[in-house]
């Protein structure tokens, strides 16, 4: 009876630690202190720096708009920059249901921008709740301060879509653990374009190849296979996977040139192309083509002499399973 007791005793303390460590986690945390009081010059220059960087290299449009999944790389729907939507849920992998934001003046006009400012590189939001890192604060708090300034300015630009976004949530134990995952930023100064290689890394965290062209599990990068491939997306169709982009020779992009590389990109940016039509039964692609491929030709080039810096990994991925062989 004495062993039990203390059994007892000792279920019941282990219980009260739980619910405490859960009460901190929900209501004291995220804790990374106020938005910064900051007001953005807005410049021409900054401008289109802002609007280079938000639809060609960070891709804030890739998700805070609607894409045309009926056509190849989803193109966005005219008429939709900024308005926000697009879905990230448990049929995609992730663990809750995440709607990106409307970020045009309607969905944030009365947002300060030291409460942008946060949210894009710590991932609070305006009333200090965590974000998912779907919106990569993670790496757009390694940027230079001057090119989220440079964002910030373009979206305030925007023109207005009204547009109401559902409430994101997300699923047990997530709900919890999300309030761990916001942190301080650690800006870094934009590299030398001189310097190849880490300017080139500069944008690969800025473009977040790694967030796809990894293995990931609920929507986290597994340890060792930064850009080795492998991600998985869900379609009508089947499943479509990311490739290999290490410079693995036999199963990653060991044997394309520099010209290779940067054509493939900017065939996507060519007047002439028109996007094909995808049918529900045909594979598509989340890769947003025609946006990257509008990154100038000196920046693709960086991204290739750093990804040939980075460590190669045997990964050959199936590319693509029918819905009827899954």
């Amino acid at each position: 009876m004495k062993a039990l007791k203390r059994i007892t005793i000792l279920v019941g303390i282990v219980a009260l630690l739980v619910v405490a460590a859960g009460t901190y986690v929900k209501t004291a945390l995220p804790n990374i202190g106020h938005a910064p009081e900051i007001t953005i010059s807005a410049d021409t220059a900054g401008i289109e720096n802002g609007r280079y960087l938000a639809n060609h290299v960070t891709v804030c449009m890739d998700c805070h708009s609607s894409r045309n999944w009926t056509l190849f790389a989803g193109p966005i729907i005219p008429g939709t920059l900024g308005g926000g939507g697009e879905v990230f849920n448990q049929e995609m992998g992730f663990p809750g249901s995440y709607h990106a934001a409307n970020i045009t003046p309607y969905g944030i006009g009365n947002w300060t921008d030291g409460e942008i400012f946060r949210a894009v590189t710590t991932g609070v939001d305006k009333d200090g709740n965590a974000l998912f890192p779907i919106m990569a604060a993670h790496r757009f708090g390694k940027m230079d301060k001057e090119d989220i300034y440079d964002i910030i300015t373009y979206i305030r630009t925007l023109q207005p879509i009204k547009k109401i976004i559902p409430q994101s949530t997300s699923d047990f134990p997530v709900n919890f653990i999300i309030n761990t995952i916001p942190k301080e930023a650690e800006f870094q100064q934009k590299p030398s374009q001189s310097d190849r290689v880490r300017y080139g890394g500069y944008l690969v965290n800025a473009a977040g190849c790694v967030d796809c062209h990894s293995q990931t599990d609920k929507g986290a990068v597994i340890e060792g296979t930064e850009f080795g491939g492998g991600m998985a997306f869900n379609q009508p169709a089947g499943v479509l996977r990311s490739p290999n982009i290490t410079f693995d020779k036999a199963s990653g992009i060991g044997n394309w040139t520099q010209d290779t590389f940067t054509a493939k990109f900017a065939s996507y940016a060519n007047p002439s192309y028109q996007p094909q039509n995808v049918g529900k039964a045909e594979m598509n692609t989340v890769m947003p083509w025609t946006m990257y491929g509008g990154m100038t030709k000196n920046d693709l080039e960086a991204i290739y002499a750093y990804l040939q810096s980075v460590k190669k990994i045997v990964n050959t991925v199936e590319k693509f399973t029918p819905a009827e062989s899954k």
